[in-house]
């Protein structure tokens, strides 16, 4: 499986990173790509070096090189996920502004008819945010908001990462035990 994984300069750096730990650890080729404010946030929210990051990826492009792989049609791939994905990135890809490889990567997936996950991160969310959340659902996009759950009794904010981590591998059907899943009260009871 290959699978693109984009990190722009909204709050929560920690999505991506995790996710790229993550697939490193089940064997999943990663091309990485950031976006210049994901690196300013990667500094300023976690104990991670850009250059940590950067080795968790098979591949890591340029945010500036239209010419990368993962900006053709023809390269085959799983899909991307965008973690975390700021409404300027949102707005970019409803809009088909490709200016910076991770708008173009995910033009690409959207025309390709791949799976494309946006951890969105915003709150709270005006008009203009849900538009074009509701435009790109409608173009086949996954909004995927980090939302936690608490059905899982989180301790840790490890604990609620790795929910919308799993959640977010479940959207390409990776197999993974990061969080504890939904039962029925009920039918637990009659165990």
């Amino acid at each position: 499986m290959r699978i693109i994984v984009g990190i722009s300069g909204a709050t929560g750096a920690v999505f991506g990173i995790r996710l790229l730990d993550v697939l490193q650890q089940l064997g999943v080729e990663t091309h990485l790509v950031m976006s210049k404010w994901a690196e300013t946030t990667i500094r300023l929210e976690t104990g991670y070096t850009v250059q940590q990051v950067k080795n968790m990826a098979a591949v890591v492009h340029d945010p500036m090189n239209q010419a990368a792989s993962i900006s053709s049609g023809s390269f085959r791939v799983d899909g991307m996920i965008i973690a975390p994905c700021s409404m300027k990135t949102l707005a970019s890809i409803r809009v088909g502004f490709a200016e910076g490889l991770l708008g173009r990567a995910a033009d690409v997936i959207l025309k390709e008819r791949k799976k494309l996950v946006l951890l969105v991160r915003e709150t709270p969310l005006s008009d203009i945010h849900l538009e074009n959340m509701l435009a790109l659902s409608r173009m086949g996009a996954v909004i995927l908001p980090p939302m936690p759950a608490f059905y899982n009794k989180p301790a840790t904010l490890d604990d609620m990462v790795n929910h919308i981590v799993a959640r977010t591998l479940d959207q390409f059907g990776i197999d993974n035990t990061l969080t504890n899943r939904w039962q029925d009260p009920v039918e637990q009871k009659h165990l």
